[in-house]
């Protein structure tokens, strides 16, 4: 829901919000603060009092459910210390309990009849049963009273595009306040609803929320929360004897708010539906699967899963169907990477996979690539060649091609593909999709088969922007420190935040030079200039770039020592002994850089340029938000693929290859479309790529761009 709101009644005057980029966080509505004998009650030292604080949980209630009803993004803080204390400062510690006439006995981390007192994992830290947050909603644990220290609130808040918070919670006066005044300094625009909010002394209470929106406004505003409970619309009852029924649409949205509004839309009738496009998709197009479950499987998982969630609030991807390229681990189904030498059976799925799963989602099967993750055309598989959605006599794009034809085809929700030089976004511009890029490094690779190891990471191919940031914040588990390279939040940057959004608070966006362009067909250069002009009409500002660093990234990963990796990463023995076993192309690329002459010091020389070219970029990328670029030169037809296989699979690449080799993060998205040689439509995309982390920011621009359409 992108339409403005408004709470009239807010101090110093109303306070202007949409719902999309608004949360309602819900501070430490816990055991320990809210039931008797936790450390709440020690806190305040007086029962009545004690009491009244708790007369907020039936408003913040009614306020919870109108937020879930409106859209709003929901997050609950917890506060709370690590078993060992290990995060507890003395001085937190002791200064109360040190006080001469003070009244606590009892400490943080001392039992108490709820056990340890304010110790994450103990019964009274967690959240108390009326505010039980919903699968999907995000549980912040702070080891302080401001929700923002040593946490991951200001990253979480980012990634969702949230500019706006409506705060309660208790206490006012204390983890309120704090976390209301380090949000304001961050840069978002935040009101406390003035009724859903408490504390242990009244006096304080009133004089902290006068202070919060005194002098015009300085931190922000207050209001009560009964201007937010109009917005909510009035439910209008079904008419007797109606039925809602599966209306075909496999988009995200329309299944959560189908499976929302009738029990009666079930999984099992989207799974037949998926069945049925499948087999009817498979009859012009065999090349998209290298596996597929049956029939009955996927019958039973989604009885399984209407099962397990019948009397309760579902996921975020309930019975949500998607895709998985062939060379991500799914427990019990081989893993071939589009090489019958290399398949194994895995024992254990990815995290990736797994956290799908968990919010809900059905897997259907695994997807055609270019062998071994090699290549971008789509034509580099033993199982066939996918071609683009919108031409048979064009390629797909790879390695992630049955990935992208399965999402363009309509035949899943969503797919998971990788990305090491643009897997992920060459094949989501050939067949009119969105493919996400996150910064490498940021979701789990455990269970992905390796490519160049310290380039890789698994990509989402969806129909739009929204779609795509839906599974990527459920895939995104937090940094896997069983990955060598995985990067800690602590190691990604952040930024303040516009509350007036990208396109009225505008950005920056930077653009190839003329030369850059010059690769790509007349019809595509054409398309780039009105891309650059539909990006200005969101509100951006273009400036052209200094492109030697990312021509130099171009030119490392594959004329440089740094394709050693990839024969690291898949072994030499295996490349050597097995190749007949690998498709022609593959075979005379390994060929190549198995004979070249390369001396060891090579290496560490383009890792010198390498780190180089990242300082470079990440210098650029401090004067803009985001470059805009074409995601490929041309659309090459399959003949002409076959008859230039590496030259002009390299030349696919002069946009993307660069991308992981200076860490930036990017997404694709379709741009239109344009009339080919033969009279056929066919697809233009462009990719928005940002500085590593800024994912969020990137997600932010691509979505006023799609709005432009």
């Amino acid at each position: 829901m992108n339409t403005a709101m408004e709470l009239p009644s807010a101090r110093p005057y109303g306070f202007k919000f949409r719902p999309e980029s608004t949360a309602l966080l819900i501070i430490d509505m816990q055991r320990d603060f809210l039931d008797p004998n936790g450390f709440g009650a020690i806190q305040c030292g007086n029962d009545d009092v004690f009491r009244s604080v708790r007369e907020i949980v039936p408003k913040t209630r009614r306020v919870l459910d109108a937020a879930r009803k409106l859209g709003l993004h929901v997050v609950h803080t917890r506060e709370g210390h690590r078993p060992d204390l290990s995060d507890l400062p003395p001085a937190k510690r002791l200064r109360q309990m040190s006080a001469p006439s003070g009244h606590h006995t009892l400490g943080i981390g001392d039992q108490g009849p709820m056990g340890r007192l304010l110790v994450q994992n103990e019964y009274g830290h967690d959240i108390i049963d009326e505010l039980k947050p919903a699968p999907g909603e995000v549980i912040v644990d702070k080891p302080g009273k401001g929700s923002f220290w040593n946490t991951t609130l200001h990253r979480t808040l980012l990634a969702r595009g949230i500019t706006h918070l409506l705060v309660a919670g208790v206490t006012t006066e204390c983890c309120v306040n704090t976390t209301f005044r380090e949000a304001s300094d961050r840069g978002f625009e935040c009101c406390v609803l003035t009724d859903c909010t408490s504390g242990f002394d009244a006096s304080f209470v009133t004089k902290a929320l006068d202070m919060l929106c005194s002098y015009d406004g300085l931190f922000g505003f207050v209001g009560p929360s009964a201007d937010l409970l109009k917005h909510v619309p009035a439910q209008v009852p079904s008419p007797p004897g109606t039925t809602t029924c599966y209306q075909g649409d496999l988009s995200i949205p329309s299944l959560r708010r189908q499976y929302a509004t009738s029990r009666e839309v079930r999984p099992i009738d989207v799974v037949k539906d998926v069945v049925s496009r499948i087999s009817e998709y498979q009859a012009k197009e065999s090349a998209v699967w290298t596996f597929l479950e049956t029939p009955d499987k996927l019958m039973e998982a989604a009885q399984a899963l209407e099962e397990l969630f019948r009397d309760r609030p579902l996921p975020p991807l309930y019975g949500v169907p998607f895709a998985v390229k062939d060379n991500i681990d799914v427990a019990g189904v081989a893993t071939t990477a589009a090489c019958e030498a290399f398949s194994y059976t895995p024992t254990k799925s990815a995290k990736v996979f797994d956290a799908l799963l968990d919010a809900g989602a059905l897997f259907v099967g695994k997807t055609n690539l270019d062998q071994l993750a090699t290549g971008l055309s789509g034509c580099r598989s033993p199982y066939g060649y996918p071609r683009s959605v919108f031409s048979r006599d064009h390629i797909s794009g790879g390695s992630s091609s049955g990935s992208a034809v399965a999402v363009g085809a309509g035949l899943v929700s969503f797919a998971l593909g990788t990305d090491t030089a643009g897997s992920g976004r060459v094949p989501a511009a050939f067949n009119g999709v969105t493919g996400f890029k996150p910064t490498k490094s940021t979701l789990s690779a455990q269970g992905l088969v390796p490519a160049c190891k310290s380039l890789d990471t698994i990509s989402i191919l969806a129909p739009t922007v929204g779609e795509a940031r839906a599974v990527w914040l459920v895939a995104d588990q937090g940094p896997d420190m069983t990955d060598p390279y995985a990067k800690t939040q602590q190691s990604l940057p952040l930024w303040h935040v516009d509350f007036r959004g990208p396109n009225q608070g505008g950005f920056k966006f930077g653009v190839p030079p003329p030369a850059a362009l010059e690769v790509c067909t007349a019809v595509y250069q054409e398309r780039f200039a009105e891309a650059v002009e539909r990006l200005q009409r969101a509100g951006g500002r273009s400036q052209e770039v200094d492109w030697t660093p990312f021509d130099g990234g171009n030119r490392l990963l594959y004329d440089g020592a740094l394709l050693n990796e990839r024969v690291a990463c898949l072994g030499p023995e295996f490349l050597r002994d097995d190749q007949q076993q690998l498709h022609p192309t593959i075979r005379k690329l390994f060929q190549a850089a198995l004979t070249k002459d390369q001396k060891a010091w090579d290496v560490f020389r383009d890792q010198h340029l390498q780190a180089a070219y990242t300082r470079q970029a990440a210098i650029i990328f401090q004067d803009i938000d985001v470059l805009l670029v074409p995601t490929t030169p041309c659309h090459p037809t399959v003949a002409a693929m076959e008859a230039e296989p590496l030259t002009l699979n390299a030349k696919l690449g002069d946009f993307t290859h660069f991308a992981n080799v200076l860490d930036l993060c990017g997404i694709a998205v379709p741009a239109g479309l344009y009339e080919g040689d033969g009279g056929e439509k066919l697809p233009f995309g462009v990719t928005l790529i940002g500085g590593p982390g800024y994912d969020g920011k990137v997600f932010d621009i691509a979505r006023e761009f799609e709005r432009t359409a």
